[in-house]
């Protein structure tokens, strides 16, 4: 039998760096584990928050809509005038003007105008 003093310091000791190496593979998995689950819920309580806020958001939204909607209704907008006497009332006949609806134009004329176009800048390039 070999005497323990000729054994080598690693071979005697191995087996306790080993389990010092396995304790703090575990002890790190486990501080790693509850610093992810403080991270989910912070996470989640900003997630909360968020969403609270988007809500506030969309109802002041929803209401400003609904008052925007009001404001400009032809209702308002008269009643607004007449406050404010900017003397606007409905047009005269003599005010309004009626346009004639364009005639549509010919592919021929839309070609032409083309061509004309292509040669008016092929000749301001050269």
């Amino acid at each position: 039998m070999k005497n323990r003093k000729s054994q080598s310091a690693v071979i005697r000791f191995g087996p306790a760096l080993k389990a010092l190496f396995l304790c703090l593979l575990i002890a790190g998995s486990a501080v790693g584990f509850v610093w992810q689950k403080g991270q989910i819920y912070q996470l989640g309580q900003q997630i909360l928050q968020r969403e609270i806020h988007l809500k506030q958001l969309k109802d002041t939204n929803q209401k400003l809509g609904d008052q925007l909607a009001m404001l400009c209704s032809p209702p308002m907008l008269d009643k607004r005038a007449r406050e404010l006497n900017l003397g606007l009332g409905p047009a005269q006949p003599s005010q309004i003007w009626r346009l004639p609806e364009p005639a549509p134009v010919s592919s021929e004329y839309q070609n032409a105008a083309r061509r004309l176009a292509a040669r008016q800048t092929g000749a301001t390039t050269q």
